[in-house]
């Protein structure tokens, strides 16, 4: 699973791992690799799938196989009432970059969590209308 993210995800996510004492070693090695291997391409080239800041995605809980819908956020519009998720938040973490069909297995306060991405779609941010 490569991750695919702009330039713009690469820093956010690079300074997070540099400046976070919050990530686990687990999360810290993860996301450390991910980064090594990343696609970084301009956001022309990002494939529609790919999970970037304002992508309404949905996931499933392979262990409870319960699913979850939310729309990725700066940490500033967080408002997990309104199912929107800081793009800092550690699921938030784990998924950028990826697409649909993956699987992505990251630790959480409860432990190590596997999770399968559903779907993914983009938003427009000053709006919230779904891009067609």
């Amino acid at each position: 699973n490569q991750l695919i993210i702009t330039r713009k995800e690469y820093d956010l996510l690079s300074n997070h791992l540099k400046l976070s004492s919050r990530l686990s070693d687990f999360n810290k090695d993860k996301l450390h690799n991910e980064l090594k291997s990343a696609k970084i391409v301009t956001k022309d080239n990002l494939p529609e799938d790919a999970i970037v800041l304002d992508s309404l995605v949905t996931i499933q809980d392979e262990e409870t196989a319960q699913e979850f819908t939310f729309h990725l956020v700066t940490p500033e519009e967080a408002n997990m009432r309104l199912n929107k998720l800081s793009v800092l938040a550690p699921i938030g973490i784990a998924l950028l970059g990826y697409t649909s069909g993956a699987r992505v297995d990251w630790e959480m306060p409860t432990g190590v969590k596997k999770f399968k991405i559903i779907k993914v779609s983009r938003f427009v941010s000053e709006n919230d209308k779904e891009i067609a």
